[in-house]
């Protein structure tokens, strides 16, 4: 059991930075899959050697955003797009709820960040594996957002500027919590 004093994502893990680049010449979904994985991988680059606390450590109020908030909200991004609207499916909920929609970055806390991080993983696998059985980006997915139709293209490009939006945040947060910046 790791004590909020380690880093819940070691910074002796494998650099993944010069694998950080989606092919020059691919094709419009390996385009759009490689920018999804190199936005991924920069999530634990952004994390790596926080602590439980840091992870957990909120901005300036009135926000409530944190690193660890981040990385929940994008386990639930990760599992509403690529799950529940890409396969139709209707997967319960991790962190927020209609009740509390904002339960993902709110309710983050040290006590939570390996499960979290663990969580975070966990989904991108599985959205992995769900993404690997669509083959079309043109036609429409079993599911919908909000009763409209939409098609994988849509969803690829969505996570794409979902995942930069928030590693501009992630970057923001760091650099408070240690001052480390970059990559």
């Amino acid at each position: 059991m790791t004590s909020p004093h380690d880093a819940v994502v070691p910074d002796t893990e494998p650099d993944p930075r010069p694998a950080l680049t989606p092919a020059f010449l691919g094709g419009e979904r390996d385009t759009l899959e490689g920018w999804l994985e190199v936005y991924r991988a920069s999530v634990f680059v952004k994390i790596a050697g926080l602590t439980a606390e840091q992870l957990a450590q909120r901005s300036v109020p009135p926000s409530t955003m944190s690193p660890l908030g981040l990385v929940r909200h994008l386990t639930e991004v990760e599992r509403y797009w690529l799950t529940d609207v890409a396969l139709g499916q209707d997967s319960p909920d991790l962190y927020s709820s209609r009740e509390d929609p904002g339960g993902d970055f709110t309710q983050a806390t040290a006590a939570t960040a390996h499960e979290d991080v663990t969580a975070y993983r966990l989904e991108i696998a599985t959205a992995r594996e769900h993404l690997a059985r669509l083959k079309d980006l043109d036609a429409p997915v079993a599911g919908t957002r909000r009763g409209q139709p939409v098609n994988l293209r849509w969803i690829l490009s969505h996570l794409v500027e979902e995942y930069a939006r928030h590693l501009g945040h992630l970057d923001l947060l760091r650099e408070a919590i240690d001052g480390r910046t970059g990559y």
